[in-house]
């Protein structure tokens, strides 16, 4: 299928990155979802003797202490953490003010190549197939 050059107002090509951007953020929350399955289980595992002490006695010393003294799953809580505070501000922000211009002309050169490359494309069934 043969596409028109794309322009500004042409309503198939903005679905079509509206449904990219969709699959953008479905995939950001599922690679979230398995940090804290797979990291986030683990580092809160290895912290429980900590976790445990924190519960009786609550001190930001004992965070500390717990943080400091378990390094790797600190490390891997941060990532967690990063991840989630990351993609909450990314795409509170889309839905603030908007998709800046970079990320909205990202979207548009996807989603042409999508179209060129057709449908052997591994997104193809999800953002152009149903036009």
């Amino acid at each position: 299928m043969s596409y028109p050059e794309p322009s500004l107002d042409d309503p198939v090509l903005k679905n079509q990155m509206k449904r990219l951007h969709e699959l953008i953020v479905w995939s950001r929350w599922l690679v979230i979802i398995l940090l804290w399955l797979v990291i986030g289980s683990l580092s809160l595992w290895g912290m429980r003797s900590d976790i445990s002490l924190l519960m009786e006695h609550f001190t930001w010393a004992t965070v500390r202490h717990g943080l400091f003294h378990n390094r790797l799953s600190a490390i891997g809580l941060g990532i967690c953490l990063g991840m989630t505070t990351s993609t909450l501000l990314w795409q509170s922000r889309n839905i603030i003010i908007g998709f800046p211009p970079s990320y909205r002309q990202r979207l548009e050169r996807q989603v042409l190549k999508i179209r060129q490359q057709g449908s052997t494309h591994p997104l193809w069934r999800w953002v152009i197939n149903n036009y």
